[in-house]
């Protein structure tokens, strides 16, 4: 049986309902358009009695005066009135013109033209055509009688026209009640019909929904009819089914969520927790097992061991363990990279956990069957997608973690393994700084104190031959240039630790240098004069330090080679912050003295490059020497 949707019904009934109202008022135009032509055909046929009668009376004044002037009137006359009878003949839809469609009409129409074209119209030719008054005279009064009857039948086809038009009539107010009553009876019955299609569903589903309003969630539509309304009664019911299961198993699942939520609250605090563990400045090995130990704890494991990837990458070696036995620690403290389970995870950076009950024939276990384990987690630690190590996690009884626990313990391996990355980075920085220390101090003394012992050293072996050659004179000198050796020895070692014990603090450029042009005249008895020019900017604290450790090298070698009486310092600020440094000395070819074999400017130039500064020097023998630092500054310098 076919199924049709509301729409369908509803197009359906008002489509037949339009076909219906079509009908019946195209009935209406139909016969209203029949009477029209019946009544413009009555008028023409009326029309047509006065104009035989007006032909009678023109032919009669023609007889009593013949003249073309009436003769061409008559024509005329007869011209218009057979147009006209030929227009009733065959009707004139523009007016509208037609006579009824009955056959009596028909045949009385059909009369009048045989009477017109077969004896009126030939009587007045003949009275016009005749010659004679007399004669004409006499077929006058002969046309009297036949106009007449022609007239009585003109009336009797009005009669006719009148008669149909009053059927008619009585038709078009027939059809008219019939529209009245289709109105009536089709509002009725579509009223009817909507309310069996359309209000009672409504009804019945706004019902539905004020009970399942009220927590009646056993409320059931009737699905029975296959439209648009019984699919919204199955949705319904299916609403309803799952709201009836919802609300059942509500407090059930209301613990679910409850219970999955703690879970990632226990996660999320204890990830939170390791994270902030990691970021202390705790060493790797206690780090590892700090967090180890937390580990276990989280996981409900029974014991767990950390292990680090060697430098060359071949070996895991154990740095933190818990509860693992000694014979487990002294097999595997060396693991080979790519061997076992943990090698494997160590090599391909994929965490995997492994359930010992199960077959598990791809991996040999090594000590892990002999402690008990039942079941292994591992997880890499990782580092810009280096693995550094792993995590291993072991358990009592066979448990294979979830997704969620594995997402867990790598985002805590990935934690680890930064930790771990930045030790490193902070250890290697502090042994680059220790070297880094360790070679200026080296090339400080070397540049100092090793030529002075050098000296001393050669000075002392030719003390030694002058006493066995008893050259006493010789012996003396030699011994005044050792005590001056000692104490130029002595005066370096004071001068070096000065150097290595200065401390800018929040000293500004200015004042560090007048501070130590002051210890300089103070200590060697050379004139020393400071002089500023503009505005110092404020400079970092690191380019202060090693400005400072360029003037007092630049002093030193004053004091050392120049033998000066003076030294000028000059500090210029003019957009760029610039350092002149004058003595008076005895100079030096700059040519050929200051290659890298000279080792106090090699250490000045390696400051001044640590800090993007540019130090020139200028010097020629008997003309003095003169250093030139052009420190690097900014608008805005970072404090």
């Amino acid at each position: 049986m076919a199924t049709f949707k509301l729409q369908q019904k509803i197009t359906g009934l008002l489509l037949f309902y339009f076909i219906v109202a079509l009908v019946a008022i195209s009935s209406t135009l139909y016969v209203s358009w029949r009477l029209e032509g019946g009544a413009a055909a009555i008028n023409d046929a009326g029309s047509e009695r006065m104009r035989s009668f007006h032909i009678a009376f023109l032919l009669a004044q023609y007889v009593q005066q013949p003249s073309s002037e009436v003769r061409r009137d008559i024509e005329a006359k007869i011209s218009h009135f057979e147009k006209v009878l030929a227009d009733l003949d065959h009707g004139d839809p523009e007016r509208p013109l037609s006579l009824p469609k009955d056959r009596e009409v028909r045949a009385q129409m059909d009369k009048l033209q045989a009477a017109w074209q077969g004896d009126i119209k030939p009587r007045i030719k003949r009275i016009l055509d005749s010659g004679q008054q007399s004669e004409q005279e006499f077929m006058l009064a002969e046309y009297r009688p036949v106009v007449g009857a022609f007239v009585d039948n003109v009336n009797e086809l009005v009669a006719m026209v009148e008669l149909s038009n009053a059927r008619a009539t009585t038709l078009l107010r027939t059809f008219q009640i019939g529209l009245i009553t289709l109105a009536l009876v089709g509002t009725v019955l579509l009223m009817k019909l909507f309310s069996l299609m359309v209000v009672t569903p409504v009804n019945s589903l706004r019902e539905g929904i004020q009970r399942m309003g009220k927590a009646d969630f056993g409320v059931r539509l009737q699905a029975e009819k296959r439209d648009e309304f019984g699919e919204l009664a199955g949705g319904f019911n299916q609403m309803a089914d799952q709201l009836q299961d919802l609300y059942t198993n509500l407090e059930r699942r209301v613990e679910e969520k409850s219970r999955s939520v703690e879970i990632k609250n226990r996660e999320l605090t204890a990830l939170y927790d390791v994270a902030a563990f990691l970021n202390s400045s705790t060493a790797t090995e206690p780090l590892c097992d700090i967090l180890l130990d937390k580990l276990v704890t989280l996981m409900d494991a029974r014991d767990g061991v950390v292990r680090l990837v060697d430098a060359k990458g071949e070996q895991l070696k154990i740095v933190a363990s818990r509860g693992v036995s000694k014979s487990f620690l002294s097999e595997e403290a060396c693991l080979a990279v790519g061997n076992c389970l943990c090698g494997e995870v160590a090599r391909d950076g994929i965490a995997m956990c492994a359930d010992f009950s199960s077959p598990f024939n791809r991996l040999p276990l090594h000590a892990c069957k002999r402690d008990g384990f039942q079941s292994v987690a591992a997880i890499p630690i990782r580092s810009k997608q280096q693995v550094l190590g792993m995590i291993n996690l072991f358990f009592a009884t066979p448990r294979i973690l979830p997704p969620s626990e594995i997402r867990l313990l790598e985002s805590v391996g990935q934690h680890l393994g930064i930790a771990i990355e930045n030790q490193r980075l902070v250890a290697r920085e502090k042994e680059m700084a220790v070297s880094e220390e360790r070679n200026l101090l080296a090339q400080e003394l070397h540049d100092s104190i090793a030529q002075s012992l050098a000296f001393l050293n050669i000075q002392v072996q030719l003390l030694r031959d002058d006493l066995k050659q008893g050259q006493i004179t010789a012996a003396l000198q030699g011994l005044e240039q050792i005590r001056e050796g000692v104490q130029e020895s002595y005066d370096d070692v004071r001068e070096l630790l000065v150097h290595f014990r200065t401390r800018v603090g929040n000293a500004d450029l200015e004042t560090a240098v007048r501070s130590a042009l002051e210890k300089f005249e103070g200590q060697t008895g050379i004139l020393a004069s400071f002089s500023c020019s503009g505005t110092v900017p404020d400079f970092p604290p690191e380019h202060v330090l090693q400005a400072m450790h360029i003037v007092q090298e630049s002093l030193s070698n004053v004091r050392k080679h120049a033998r000066a009486s003076c030294v000028d310092v000059n500090l210029v600020c003019d957009g760029k912050c610039t350092l002149h440094i004058r003595d008076n000395g005895i100079g030096f070819d700059a040519a050929r003295d200051t290659g890298d074999t000279h080792v106090g400017l090699s250490i000045m130039r390696e400051r001044a490059y640590r800090i993007d500064a540019e130090l020139t020097l200028e010097s020629a023998p008997g003309k003095g020497t003169q250093m030139r630092l052009a420190l690097p500054h900014r608008n805005t310098i970072p404090a």
